[in-house]
């Protein structure tokens, strides 16, 4: 596989099964749970237009309201 790849860094697919299916592949809830957590939180992010948009045009003024949304979006 290519370098660039997710499965040469180590990275995994993690969906579950579905419930008819004969051949259940490998699957753990809690990497499933971590993994929601961390889409959720993406998207909660993306909720505010600046962050979805990408107004500002340095890095660190995007980094800047990246964070400042994190924080609004964890207190809400």
């Amino acid at each position: 596989m290519p370098s660039g790849s997710r499965f040469a860094d180590g990275a995994f697919a993690n969906i579950p099964p579905k419930a008819n299916r004969k051949w259940k592949n490998c699957f753990s809830p809690f990497l499933y749970r971590d993994r929601n957590a961390i889409e959720r939180m993406f998207c909660r992010i993306k909720d505010f237009r600046r962050i979805a948009t990408r107004y500002d045009r340095l890095a660190r003024n995007f980094l800047a309201a990246v964070c400042i949304a994190a924080t609004v979006s964890y207190w809400l």
